[in-house]
């Protein structure tokens, strides 16, 4: 099954800079008002406008709404070492979640219009929790 995601972004060239440069995914297409991505095997559309802020995660909880990708979880560990490395500000940083009963790994950023993300990593591919 495919999603498609499309959100809102205030600055339409910072976004491409975070999606394309910070993530690492494939732009696949723009326009001047927009900017689609493979993120992570899903297509992502980019619209330049206000955006719709997710929930607050002060208080250690996931953001919603928020979106997310789901990978191996030697590609998760890949993306959070990059970001670690670049000191990147998370919501929540990179952290193994809910114990051995549907453990997984996530980390929960935030792109350059403030758009919340999830980024869960599966040592099994199919596992997904249901959380």
């Amino acid at each position: 099954m495919t999603v498609h995601f499309a959100i809102p972004v205030e600055d339409l060239a910072a976004a491409r800079a975070f999606y394309a440069g910070t993530l690492g995914c494939r732009e696949a297409g723009s326009t001047e008002t927009s900017a689609d991505f493979d993120f992570f095997g899903q297509p992502l559309s980019l619209h330049r406008g206000p955006p719709r802020p997710g929930g607050d995660a002060g208080d250690g909880a996931e953001p919603a709404p928020r979106f997310e990708a789901v990978l191996s979880l030697e590609e998760w560990w890949t993306l959070a070492e990059r970001l670690e490395a670049q000191e990147f500000d998370f919501i929540l940083p990179p952290q193994a979640r809910y114990g051995a009963a549907g453990e997984h790994w996530t980390m929960h950023l935030r792109d350059p219009s403030g758009n919340p993300i999830e980024i869960k990593g599966l040592a099994e591919m199919g596992t997904l929790p249901d959380r």
